[in-house]
């Protein structure tokens, strides 16, 4: 199925909270250029955009001395709406991706529906040890933020891990994986991937 029309969506939020600018190409190479004020939500944010093959360009600016919430939240509204955006009518693609990923002891499952309904079900256990300066509790407001605005429906799990930081890159990149694969375009699909003719 060819390809009519780049996907792509430059999308820009200001709040009292946050500043955030972010261009987003799903037919990327993977390559992340951005930077918010929590060193380790950049990292996630790297990991995520390599993994799914995106290409996102991001300024994010935020009242991190109160606490990362606010930061971490939004960012995930912006990508969720980029993302909305980019896609279109979202005919000719995939739809579903899920993906396993390990990372040393730890072990993430996420499986996407690129449905036009934005849920999202997080079973990872919730956690005191911060890494770096991110309080890894935050991942699911960030989730649930793309998911809804997203317009897609994300299961989340951590089946085993020790390492903080080892569960929460598997919990990326698996979303990442899920993601690549429901965002591909397929040239036997014709039109939008569900029997009620839309999504």
């Amino acid at each position: 199925m060819a390809r009519t029309r780049r996907r792509t969506a430059e999308i820009r939020r200001h709040t009292r909270e946050t500043r955030i600018r972010l261009r987003l190409d799903l037919d990327g190479t993977g390559r992340f250029r951005g930077r918010t004020p929590i060193g380790f939500f950049d990292h996630m944010l790297d990991s995520l955009a390599r993994h799914a093959l995106l290409d996102l360009e991001m300024r994010a600016e935020g009242d991190s001395r109160v606490d990362g919430h606010h930061t971490v939240e939004d960012v995930g509204i912006v990508l969720g709406k980029a993302l909305d955006e980019a896609l279109g009518d979202r005919k000719g693609i995939r739809r579903f991706g899920s993906a396993i990923v390990p990372l040393d002891e730890a072990l993430a499952l996420a499986a996407v529906d690129l449905s036009g309904r934005g849920h999202l079900e997080y079973r990872v256990p919730p956690t005191r040890t911060k890494a770096g300066a991110y309080d890894p509790n935050l991942t699911e407001d960030f989730l649930e933020a793309l998911a809804k605005n997203g317009r897609l429906t994300l299961h989340v799990q951590a089946l085993w891990g020790r390492n903080v930081h080892h569960i929460q890159e598997a919990v990326f990149k698996a979303v990442a994986r899920a993601l690549r694969e429901a965002l591909e375009m397929d040239p036997r699909v014709r039109g939008i991937p569900s029997t009620k003719g839309s999504l």
